[in-house]
């Protein structure tokens, strides 16, 4: 499956990684990332049924127990 990985050596890493640093720049690469992870977190919760329904089920339910 993920047998390209192999044929990728470290010098053709670096320049892709030069190539993306080009394209969009120090500042934005960051907010990238992290709209990156925040979409993988979206899908793993989708795909475990915990969505923001689910989330916001269980926050009523501890505010009357709190007090």
């Amino acid at each position: 499956m993920l047998l390209f990985l192999e044929a990728i050596k470290p010098g053709e890493i670096i320049l892709i990684l030069a190539v993306v640093l080009l394209l969009f720049g120090g500042k934005k690469i960051p907010e990238l990332m992290k709209g990156l992870g925040q979409g993988i977190k979206e899908f793993k919760d989708a795909s475990k049924g915990t969505g923001d329904k689910d989330k916001a089920k269980e926050g009523d339910d501890t505010k009357g127990q709190l007090k």
